[in-house]
């Protein structure tokens, strides 16, 4: 879908900006779209800030940021290093943003604002998981929805449970079995190192630390299995290397920080254990459970946690119960509010004062009403005071 887009934008003599949040994730796309736009011959360009290329070769920061600032480029794919100020597109038409709940709100609008025109860029927004301001943005109708709800033929449901540490032990058993029936696994930290998280006041006794997880599977618990570590610290080369070593199954177990949490396909991969999952958010967590079930075999979730509080039960307990990414989002919405309208909170109870936003009725009949409004008098001339409280909702708003 975002490959046709762009397509459609550098066909028309403008450019389309595709932001992704790793560079594993910016990597696949720019091959998968250079594949898909290959018998078309247009130029397309992956910038992060590692790379700098123009149709697969290193052409070097400083000149590909100088052709994109002319706009010789008509498609740019890209991690942050593409919302960098030098990084000005005077033609942009279209901003891509995958995995949108990875990126703040001043993070999105930077994308749209690097675009040197007098018009606002179309906006294109995909993710499996809406965090609860888009999703309230989607009811409101600032953001129109494709859903995209099919499962691939042949893919199973996901089993989801969550594991207390009385039942940690036969979770572990149960991760050795699936190895042995040729299988393979993700273990999840929150954290890297042994220290305390910053402004928490959680320990590291609380936030397991993803060395001392690897140490534990591979000398205590599975001395016999191949155990690799995978965290954001590492330098790009050793990550990519962990990361196609256990896609090609030269290790049955990979423990990891969140740096799997988009990006990875490795349909072989039946267990994703989730340890401290209370740490997370359902974001998140619905993220890491995308990462298996890939494949014909049937795949498992297990949220390990030691926390005894009745809202993590219930947070969690939405993950174990649905497996469709807007259903998340609507509960999360309850449970943590829609965040600012046009301001850069993600989530907490909003300015604008609302009866209550489970009145979804009224906010469909509000917004008919509104484009009633809007297509008999598109201009306002007959509400002055309207039409300039639109004009500075428009100069603050980012439009996602």
């Amino acid at each position: 879908v975002a490959a046709i887009a762009a397509l459609l934008a550098a066909k028309a003599g403008w450019q389309a900006a595709f932001l992704a949040p790793t560079e594993i994730l910016a990597l696949q796309h720019e091959r998968t779209v250079r594949e898909l736009l290959n018998p078309f011959t247009i130029p397309v360009a992956l910038l992060t800030n590692a790379a700098a290329r123009l149709d697969g070769e290193e052409l070097g920061h400083a000149k590909l940021v100088k052709a994109l600032n002319k706009g010789e480029i008509p498609i740019l794919i890209g991690t942050h290093a593409i919302i960098q100020e030098r990084v000005q597109l005077p033609r942009l038409a279209l901003a891509i943003v995958d995995e949108q709940h990875r990126f703040g709100v001043e993070q999105r609008a930077s994308l749209l604002k690097n675009g040197a025109t007098d018009h606002t860029p179309h906006l294109l927004s995909m993710t499996a998981t809406p965090i609860p301001r888009t999703l309230a943005l989607t009811i409101y109708g600032d953001l129109d929805l494709s859903l995209l709800d099919e499962m691939p033929k042949g893919r199973k449901k996901i089993i989801t449970n969550i594991v207390p540490p009385a039942h940690r032990e036969a979770a572990y058993q149960f991760i050795r079995k699936e190895v042995k029936n040729g299988r393979q696994v993700f273990v999840i930290c929150p954290r890297i190192d042994p220290e305390r998280v910053e402004g928490s006041g959680v320990t590291w006794d609380e936030v397991k630390a993803v060395k001392v997880e690897h140490e534990k599977l591979s000398k205590t618990i599975c001395p016999d299995l191949r155990v690799a570590m995978l965290h954001g610290k590492m330098p790009s080369k050793e990550k990519e290397t962990t990361m196609q070593a256990f896609a090609k199954g030269n290790a049955d177990i990979l423990v990891s920080t969140s740096v799997i949490e988009v990006g990875v396909d490795v349909p072989n991969a039946s267990v994703m254990m989730i340890d401290g999952a209370e740490h997370f958010g359902l974001a998140q967590l619905h993220q890491f459970r995308g990462r298996v079930g890939r494949g014909l075999h049937q795949a498992y979730c297990f949220l390990l946690t030691d926390s005894p509080a009745k809202a993590t039960a219930k947070r969690l307990q939405a993950i174990v119960t649905s497996q469709n990414g807007f259903e998340l989002a609507e509960k999360d919405l309850q449970i943590r509010g829609p965040g600012d309208f046009y301001g850069v909170r993600q989530s907490g109870l909003p300015d604008l004062t609302m009866a209550s936003l489970r009145d979804i009725k009224l906010i469909h009949a509000a917004r008919m009403e509104a484009q009633k409004l809007l297509d008999r008098d598109p201009a306002l001339a007959q509400f002055p005071l309207l039409k300039v409280q639109m004009e500075e909702f428009k100069r603050e708003i980012h439009f996602e």
